[in-house]
């Protein structure tokens, strides 16, 4: 498991392709046609059709796990929805520990995500680990 102090920094890219909304609809049932149906998306003014939210949080999770190398020491994470992920879309997470929880036996941390425009996706993004 990833050595993380308060300071360390990491990073997680993913990219939305066509597909993706699709994929995960299938494996979370979410199917709402802003999601599969461009059209639908775009009338809803969207642009679009958009990934599900789940999905990007999904990602933000993945980042932090990936960084500490073992996915039972994730002990909280929240995320608050700024702006859709669309097909097409690059989304970079950046993750930053910024102290120690109470009681000195996990870390807290901050996670940005950015689109490719350098647009945040999501804000005000924690987490907390295990040691």
């Amino acid at each position: 498991m990833p050595t993380l102090e308060p300071g360390a920094t990491f990073t997680h890219e993913r990219t939305c392709d066509k597909y993706r909304p699709i994929y995960y609809g299938a494996a979370s049932g979410d199917f709402n046609p802003i999601h599969i149906d461009p059209e639908v998306g775009a009338q809803a003014g969207l642009g679009g059709a958009i990934l599900q939210g789940m999905c990007t949080m999904a990602w933000a999770v993945e980042a932090v796990v990936n960084a500490v190398g073992d996915p039972g020491a994730l002990k909280k994470v929240r995320v608050r929805f700024s702006r859709p992920v669309a097909p097409g879309d690059t989304v970079t997470f950046t993750g930053k520990i910024t102290g120690e929880g109470e009681g000195g036996g996990t870390l807290v941390g901050t996670l940005t995500a950015k689109n490719q425009r350098g647009e945040d996706v999501l804000k005000g993004a924690t987490f907390e680990v295990a040691r």
